[in-house]
């Protein structure tokens, strides 16, 4: 998934969203209690999120809100176990 973040510690933390976003490699102490949603939430494949970024030093993450796991998926995994449970099942 591709992501408007540009991890570096070489440059300057600085907020141009939704173009791009320069964050640090690594969050500080600071980021547990100063982190700020940044933009709309987005919907992309199966998951959905938010940036955050931390109005101190600028550390900035993909925080996923929700994660929804594809039909298809779930119809495979639902007769899996439907099988596994059936009184008719071969031994393993």
């Amino acid at each position: 998934m591709a992501t408007i973040v540009e991890y570096s510690d070489g440059k300057r933390p600085e907020n141009q969203y939704p173009r791009r976003i320069t964050s640090p490699t690594h969050a500080g102490p600071c980021c547990f209690s100063a982190m700020d949603t940044i933009g709309e939430v987005v919907h992309a494949g199966w998951f959905t999120y938010q940036y955050r970024r931390c109005r101190r030093c600028g550390f900035t993450v993909r925080f996923i809100l929700q994660m929804d796991p594809d039909g298809v998926v779930l119809d495979a995994l639902r007769e899996k176990i439907v099988k596994s449970f059936s009184p008719h099942r071969a031994p393993v």
